[in-house]
């Protein structure tokens, strides 16, 4: 079975960190593109940051970049994402997922989505 498993969310204050981490099982993370995604309170969703094989970053949201780094870790066939100086607009769901979900859909058959870990920025 197919499965991604986000974790590390949680509240902290603006200027605040985290780490986020996605636990992939069924597949190989690293033979896939891989992005993170978030979605704000009353939002749509918003593709953050990607990896792609080679390991080369993307980061899709202007207001991510120099805050954010997502990285993976082959050996434990994880992916994380680093947030640092967080601010209250940062506060979302985060999901993991394949970037085939983007490109081809939800419904795509190698499109794998995980359940998403909530990350409040409040003070």
């Amino acid at each position: 079975e197919v499965r991604l498993v986000e974790s590390g969310g949680g509240l902290v204050e603006p200027g605040g960190s985290l780490t986020l981490s996605c636990v992939a099982s069924g597949f190989t993370l690293s033979n896939y593109d891989m992005s993170w995604v978030r979605r704000a309170p009353g939002k749509g969703l918003e593709w953050v940051a990607r990896m792609d094989i080679s390991d080369s970053s993307t980061y899709d949201a202007d207001s991510v970049k120099g805050r954010f780094t997502i990285s993976r870790d082959k050996s434990k066939n994880t992916l994380y994402l680093r947030m640092n100086s967080l601010t209250t607009d940062d506060t979302a769901v985060y999901y993991c997922a394949t970037t085939f979900c983007r490109a081809l859909g939800r419904d795509y058959q190698e499109c794998y989505w995980g359940q998403g870990t909530q990350v409040t920025v409040s003070s």
